[in-house]
Formats: C-alpha cells, sequence, structure tokens
C-alpha cells in the first residue's frame, strides 16, 4: 500500500484515526497503552486497527492473550505512516517559521578521530548560522546505520557499500605514511616498501588489507607485512605514538596533515599511497522528502570542502605563514 498516495488523496478523520492507532500500538506495545496515549478506550482501538484490517484485507496485528505484536505487513505500514507523519509534520514547520530561520532536531555521525580533529571545529559556524536548531552529534568509529538508528546525515570514510544511502563525494581521500624525525634518526629512512619489513609499523587494524600495507605508485604495486609493537583501533592514541618515536604510522592523510606541516613527523615514502583511495561523503538515508535541516547542512558542509579538504587548507596556510 502507498501510504503517501493514501494521505494525499483520501485524507478523512476515519482513515487518520485507524493509522494513528497503529502507529500508537508499534509504539506502545499494547491496547491499553495505545489507548492512554490516545486518549481513547482500548475497546476503541481495538474497533480502529479491526477496521483498517477489514478495508485493507490484511492484518496487521497478532493477538494472544499476553501481549499485542505487529505483523510483517503492520511493520511496513507503520513504516510508511511514520515517514509520512514526519514529513507532514517537517512540513508545517517550514510553512510556520521563517524561511531563514531553521527548526528542530539534526541527527549527525562523524568518525571519532576526523570528526573531533577538522569537523568539530566548523561546526560552530553551522550552529551560529542556524541558532533555533538542536544539533546531535555522534562521534564514533563504528558502524552506524542511518536508517535504523534515525540519524539524517553523516560523513564517512573510504568506500561506501551501503545502497540505500545516498552519497556526495566532499573529497578525495589518501593514506599515507610518517615518523618522527627522531624515530628516523634512531633507525633509518625506508628508500623502498620492502625497507619497512625492518620497521615497527603501527596502524589500524580495521585496514581493509590488514596487516598487509598494500603500496603503490603509478602502475607499482607492492605488499608488505605491515608488523610492530601498537595496535589500536583509535586513530589518534597511535598519532600519539608516532609522534613520541614508536614507528612508522600508516593512516589517512589528514590524521597526520597538521603534524607534517609542523614537522613533528615527515612523510615516509612520499611518493607512495596504500589501501584503498576511497573519498570522504557525506550520506544520507534519502533525498525525497529531505527536512530543510538537513538541506541546509548537506549545503553547508559542502561549501567547507568546497575549496579543498580543511585539513589541506590548515596546513598550506600554516606553511605559507612560516
Amino acid at each position: 500500500m502507498n501510504t503517501t498516495s493514501l494521505l494525499a488523496t483520501d485524507l478523512d478523520s476515519t482513515r487518520i484515526d485507524e493509522l494513528a492507532a497503529l502507529l500508537a500500538i508499534a509504539r506502545e506495545g499494547s491496547f491499553v497503552a495505545a489507548g492512554r496515549s490516545l486518549l481513547r478506550h482500548p475497546t476503541i482501538v481495538s474497533r480502529r486497527i479491526a477496521a483498517l484490517e477489514a478495508r485493507l484485507g490484511v492484518r496487521l496485528i497478532e493477538r494472544t492473550t499476553r501481549q499485542v505484536k505487529l505483523t510483517a505487513a503492520g511493520e511496513r505500514l507503520a513504516e510508511q505512516v511514520r515517514s509520512a507523519s514526519e514529513a507532514i509534520v517537517e512540513a508545517e514547520h517550514e510553512a510556520s517559521a521563517d524561511a531563514a530561520e531553521l527548526r528542530g532536531r539534526l541527527k549527525l555521525a562523524f568518525p571519532s578521530a576526523l570528526g573531533r580533529q577538522w569537523l568539530a571545529p566548523l561546526l560552530p559556524d553551522f550552529m551560529k548560522r542556524h541558532p533555533a536548531l538542536q544539533i546531535e552529534v555522534d562521534y564514533s568509529e563504528r558502524y552506524i546505520d542511518l536508517v535504523a538508528e534515525g540519524f539524517d546525515a553523516a560523513v564517512r570514510v573510504g568506500i561506501l557499500n551501503d545502497s540505500r544511502l545516498v552519497a556526495k563525494k566532499l573529497c578525495g581521500h589518501r593514506r599515507v605514511l610518517g615518523a618522527s624525525p627522531d624515530y628516523l634518526k634512531r633507525f633509518g629512512e625506508p628508500r623502498e616498501p620492502r625497507d619497512l619489513a625492518e620497521h615497527n609499523c603501527i596502524c589500524l587494524p580495521s585496514f581493509a588489507s590488514f596487516p598487509n600495507w598494500k603500496l603503490k605508485r603509478g602502475s607499482r604495486e607492492e605488499t608488505i607485512l605491515a608488523q610492530g609493537s601498537l595496535l589500536s583501533n583509535d586513530s589518534l592514541a597511535l598519532l600519539e605514538a608516532a609522534r613520541q618515536g614508536i614507528g612508522i604510522l600508516g593512516g589517512g592523510e589528514w590524521l597526520m596533515a597538521r603534524d607534517f606541516a609542523q614537522g613533528v613527523l615527515v612523510p615516509v615514502l612520499p611518493g607512495w599511497t596504500f589501501d584503498a583511495n576511497g573519498g570522504v561523503y557525506l550520506v544520507r538515508p534519502s533525498i525525497r522528502h529531505a527536512p530543510a535541516r538537513v538541506q541546509a547542512f548537506a549545503v553547508w558542509i559542502t561549501g567547507q570542502f568546497s575549496e579543498n579538504a580543511p585539513w589541506l587548507r590548515a596546513t598550506h596556510h600554516k606553511r605559507q605563514k612560516n
């Protein structure tokens, strides 16, 4: 059933009451609790569900003596009705609010280390432009299911595999090698990828090719086994170890860009990149019925990457000052 079509062409109070009863059951889990939330007697809620099932010709709820559970058809219909309801609420907000003042909650997901280093310092600019918005940001390296967890948008690094998402590439992504001058003074500087076998290599075990580093320069490709004394899922912890001379760090260019510009780290095998190139992407569950606040965020963050990635802009500015 196309709920959006139903709402657009046959919207009447009876059908609204039936669909409201379905949403209340899905939310509350019982006729009693659903009736309480709707300020209606449970028997009225039950009659509305029965009328909806009869009209559609499909069972929406499984009733037992102990619980009420939505069927697969009921779950699908409830989700469609919920989406349509959210679209209506959003339309009302946009119609009642001044066009320059966005309201509501914007739920975002940023990669932990990149987000804290480069996106968190930029975000207050967006908040100052839209002070009536409530921003909720999850900084995490875990994979977040935007659809299931109710996120409006996310920034992701690497190669995208989720076909349910609408993605916009913000910039390219390179993985590079770096080490402290002290480490290279003590242990020597690698001249070829094979030299890395004699060094302490520290990296994220989440890399697609781990424990191998697949290095590439032009048409040349070499694979080495990266072995070292430190593994961590925290990029900033590995960065700190590299700063203190523990070993050669393999990671995103964004991770080491500031340290390269300040001379805290120096590039190792600078003509080579490794693992997958990928990109930095803005991803959203859908472009249909996207709230104005999500569209505004998409425009704003795209602008932050329009001239160059923030880490490249910052390090270029640093070199110019020096």
